[in-house]
């Protein structure tokens, strides 16, 4: 091969090289949210937070508990509907609740609350919920 093509090739394929990296680089940090990724502040999670109304209903064993839930979302719009739904909200707990008894109410908060997560994001059609956190809890 002559040198002159080497020369050629070695050239556009550094060329070709720099051009990839500059595309990435560019692509990587100038598109998108400046904020993805990154955790929502405290004030984003109060503005996008709902706090259902109390419900009062009967587990497995025949005991009775009022639970109260403050539900995050990514958005206003997936807050306001969750307002709207509420309704499904209550009916997920009510159906979770009659599946449990005294001990497991005690003992599986922390899955109650992954479950109506889980069962309302399937749902929604604007945003999705971040976290569900128990407010208030009574067992009588």
């Amino acid at each position: 091969m002559s040198s002159g093509l080497v020369k050629t090739m070695v050239t556009a394929l550094i060329t070709l090289l720099v051009a990839g990296v500059v595309a990435l680089v560019v692509v990587l940090n100038l598109n998108g949210d400046k904020n993805e990724g990154s955790a929502q502040t405290i004030d984003e999670i109060v503005e996008h937070s709902y706090q259902t109304s109390e419900l009062t209903t009967d587990l497995q064993d025949g005991s009775f508990v009022r639970i109260q839930f403050q539900i995050i979302t990514n958005s206003k719009d997936a807050k306001e509907e969750v307002q709207k739904r509420e309704f499904q909200l209550k009916n997920i707990l009510i159906k979770e609740l009659a599946k449990m008894n005294e001990k497991d109410f005690k003992s599986g908060l922390s899955d109650l609350e992954d479950v109506v997560q889980l069962k309302l994001n399937e749902v929604m059609t604007e945003g999705s919920i971040t976290d569900v956190y128990t407010i208030n809890k009574i067992l009588q």
